[in-house]
């Protein structure tokens, strides 16, 4: 397994080096919130999923959700980090008006998840290890809403109280490619587990991103926070131009002001939105209301043994079981969803060590291609994986060639049903007898004597001939079986 080197951008007085971390908002996979039993579905009406908690009314007193405990545990096993047996909720005191409480019930400095790490992959089959400091369960905020009326804004509370996980990154990353593949892995991992959808359009993962620059080998520079990042693409830009805006700033003789950022996607630009506050300005204190969280070693190992699978996990026994390259079991593990429909092909092809390669192939560049250039994901296929495995089977028997197959996937496509009656009800079948196909071979060898000529001396010349009687056929001829007949008639 090789390892990623550091991208260092040119400046004008040399070489900077960006360093950069990333503290991703999961939202954790429950129906009811962290402290109370209120809905978190996305889409509700205006403060139609807030209670009495939620809304801090006087008296109302948080419980924990133990599903959002196991999630974050889960997760926490899922990224090969130390689990806390013991850690704190603490009440982070500011002031938002769509936080009712005046604070955010959160966890400072005992998290119930310490430090784990996620494997990255960068092009040219390179790999980057970002450390994670920690994970912490804690409480989102509600909404702010500037757009219903010309002199006052509206709050809408649904998502205030929902459970997230804060994953905070070491500052290990160097570069917005590495920055991307971090995001990707881990919200792959994530909807591996189960334990967040990744929706990132409905704010169910985003990311605060703080980078700084320094020279190669200098001290940590000052750092900027570019806030609530919904994504990937959009960390990847904000990240080249808020390295280059302090780059800019320090050749220039300036300094870096320590604050939080939004990135303009329409401009391509980061602003300042407020100078950055320290950890001590938040007056972090034990929240009064909850009891250290506690549970023991035993119910840490039971969810171990029912982890799943995991992208890592996968890719390498695809490689082993499947004779995959790395790269294709990579691009088939990205999304569970894309793995499960691979292995489902398999299972209906019956033999996976024959089939894995010729599935994968048709997975990748056909399916994929397709959905691709439609803006579809796999969930929203028109061809299913019993479909796709019988188009695959129809080849192995040698009832259609690898041409008649594509227009079959194209058809199915297009207009659905049972590939196997298709290719009966079309008369799609493949052309095997020798005798049919021989009329053909004789008439083209008769019209191009000058090119029977010269095989014998130019062997390569005999695909020309292959695709004169496919193309004459339809495409129903079997190659296998023209090849073997040219090279009778021809004396090669």
């Amino acid at each position: 397994m090789s390892t990623a080197t550091h991208k260092l951008l040119k400046g004008a007085t040399g070489d900077w080096e960006m360093v950069i971390g990333l503290e991703v908002h999961a939202q954790v996979t429950s129906n009811s919130k962290l402290f109370s039993g209120a809905s978190t579905a996305f889409g509700g009406e205006p403060n139609s999923h807030v209670s009495l908690v939620d809304a801090a009314m006087p008296g109302m007193l948080p419980v924990i959700n133990e599903e959002c405990v196991r999630q974050a545990v889960i997760t926490g096993l899922g990224l090969n980090a130390q689990i806390n047996l013991r850690s704190v909720f603490d009440r982070k005191n500011y002031f938002y008006p769509d936080s009712p409480q005046g604070y955010q019930i959160s966890q400072y400095k005992s998290p119930i998840v310490g430090e784990g790490e996620v494997v990255v992959e960068l092009d040219g089959g390179k790999t980057a290890t970002i450390g994670i400091e920690r994970l912490h369960l804690e409480q989102d905020a509600g909404k702010l809403l500037h757009d219903q009326s010309p002199t006052m804004s509206f709050v809408d509370l649904n998502r205030c109280g929902v459970a997230l996980m804060e994953i905070v990154s070491k500052p290990d990353i160097r570069d917005a490619e590495q920055a991307k593949a971090y995001v990707t892995k881990l919200r792959s991992i994530l909807r591996y587990l189960g334990t967040c959808d990744g929706d990132m359009e409905k704010g169910s993962l985003r990311a605060d991103v703080n980078v700084s620059v320094r020279k190669p080998g200098a001290p940590l520079g000052t750092r900027c926070e570019i806030k609530n990042m919904n994504s990937i693409t959009f960390i990847g830009q904000a990240i080249e131009y808020e390295a280059r805006r302090q780059i800019e700033i320090l050749e220039d003789g300036g300094a870096i002001d320590q604050e939080t950022r939004l990135y303009d996607p329409n401009k391509g630009e980061t602003r300042s939105m407020r100078s950055k506050e320290e950890a001590h300005d938040y007056r972090y204190f034990p929240d009064p209301d909850l009891l250290p969280l506690e549970f023991s070693q035993q119910f840490v190992d039971k969810l171990k043994t029912e982890l799943p699978e995991l992208p890592d996990q996968k890719k390498t026994r695809f490689v082993a079981d499947f004779g995959l390259s790395a790269y294709d079991a990579s691009v088939l593990v990205a999304e569970r969803e894309s793995a499960v429909f691979y292995e489902t092909v398999l299972d209906r092809l019956g033999n996976r060590a024959r089939d894995g390669k010729m599935a994968a192939n048709w997975v990748i560049n056909e399916l994929f291609g397709r959905l691709n250039k439609e803006g579809r994901d796999i969930t929203g296929s028109p061809v299913n994986a019993e479909q796709l495995a019988a188009i695959i089977d129809l080849i192995g028997e040698g009832t259609i060639s690898g041409k008649i197959a594509k227009d079959l996937f194209e058809i199915v496509w297009q207009e659905g049903g049972d590939p196997r009656a298709l290719v009966e009800s079309r008369g799609m079948k493949q052309v095997t007898d020798l005798s049919a196909i021989e009329k053909v071979v004789d008439d083209i060898i008769a019209a191009n004597p000058d090119k029977a000529a010269q095989v014998k001396d130019k062997p390569q010349s005999l695909g020309w001939f292959v695709g004169q009687v496919m193309k004459a056929s339809g495409g129903k001829a079997n190659p296998q079986s023209v090849n073997d007949l040219l090279k009778s008639k021809l004396g090669i």
